[in-house]
C-alpha cells in the first residue's frame, strides 16, 4: 500500500492521518465534505428554539458527532433529569459524553448500539431503545441538511428508518437543523493530486456517500484506488464510482486501523 487518503471532514480528517501516521501508515487528508452553519433563517430560528425547549422532549437523536457538536455550540437550557439522548455509535456518543459533562449529566443517560454490534447504524440502535419508543413520547432528532435533500416532512436528512419506526409506534417526532453539509469537489489544481491518490496501491477512506458525490464527473478512468467503507451503502456507491476493490469495516477509527492491516498487513 503507497496511501490512505482520509475523506472524513475537518477536523476529524487531520486526526485520523494523525493517528494513521503514528502507526506507521501513509496518509494524507482529502476532505469531500464541509461542515457548515445552518444557511435560513428558518433553520437557525428552529435551532435555537429547541436548544431551549428540548427539555420538552423525552429524547434527543444524535445523527452524528458534527450534530452533537453545533446543537451544544451555544447554552442550553438547564437539564430536566430524564431526557435520554440517543447516539447511532461510539464516535456520537463519545461527543455527548464530552457535551454534557458540563450539564451534570452522566453517561447513563446515553443509548447506542453494543460496542461488539456488527455495524454502528439506526437498525443496532434499534433494540437498544425500543422500550423507550411508545404512544405519546416526543422525540427530537438533531441531524444535518444537504442542498436539495430535504425529505418534505421533517427539516434536514439522517436516520429516516429510525424516524418512521418511531412514528409508527405513535411517537411525536420533531427535527432541527444543526449543520450543512457542503461538497468540496476537486479544482483544477487538485486534478494532478487525483491522479496520484488513483492509482494502484491507494485506500481511500469512505464513510459518507453523500461525499463520493464531490468525486463524480472526475473520477479518473482505469483507476485503481480501493475503498475503506463503513456501511453497505457505502459500499455500493463506492463500487459505482469506480472504485477497483471495497473493503467494509465498522466507522470507529479503531477497527479502520485493525481492517486496514488485515487487508494489506502492517504498514
Amino acid at each position: 500500500m503507497q496511501r490512505v487518503v482520509v475523506t472524513r471532514p475537518e477536523p476529524e480528517a487531520t486526526r485520523w492521518v494523525q493517528a494513521l501516521r503514528e502507526r506507521g501508515w501513509t496518509a494524507d487528508a482529502w476532505p469531500l465534505l464541509r461542515i457548515a452553519d445552518p444557511h435560513t433563517g428558518p433553520e437557525r430560528d428552529r435551532l435555537a428554539h429547541w436548544r431551549k425547549a428540548w427539555t420538552s422532549q423525552d429524547a434527543l437523536m444524535f445523527v452524528s458527532a458534527a450534530a452533537v457538536q453545533r446543537f451544544f455550540a451555544d447554552t442550553l437550557s438547564p437539564d430536566n433529569g430524564s431526557t435520554r439522548f440517543w447516539a447511532p455509535g461510539p464516535g456520537t456518543a463519545r461527543a455527548l459524553s464530552q457535551a454534557l459533562w458540563p450539564l451534570g449529566i452522566g453517561e447513563d443517560r446515553i443509548d447506542m448500539p453494543p460496542r461488539e454490534a456488527s455495524q454502528f447504524d439506526s437498525e443496532h440502535l434499534w433494540p437498544v431503545i425500543a422500550g423507550q419508543v411508545q404512544p405519546g413520547r416526543r422525540l427530537l432528532v438533531v441531524r444535518g441538511a444537504s442542498e436539495g435533500g430535504a425529505d418534505g416532512s421533517l427539516p434536514g436528512q439522517g436516520r429516516e428508518w429510525l424516524i418512521e419506526r418511531c412514528r409508527a409506534a405513535g411517537v411525536e417526532v420533531e427535527a432541527c437543523v444543526a449543520y450543512r453539509r457542503e461538497l468540496i469537489e476537486p479544482g483544477p489544481a487538485d486534478f494532478s493530486r487525483l491522479r496520484d491518490f488513483t492509482g494502484r496501491g491507494q485506500v481511500w477512506l469512505i464513510s459518507s456517500s453523500e461525499a463520493l458525490q464531490a468525486l463524480q464527473g472526475h473520477w479518473p478512468l482505469g483507476a485503481r484506488a480501493a475503498a475503506l467503507v463503513t456501511h453497505p451503502r457505502i459500499a455500493e456507491a463506492a463500487r459505482l464510482l469506480g472504485f477497483a476493490e471495497v473493503v467494509q469495516a465498522r466507522p470507529a477509527l479503531a477497527d479502520v486501523m485493525r481492517a486496514l492491516e488485515s487487508w494489506n498487513g502492517s504498514p
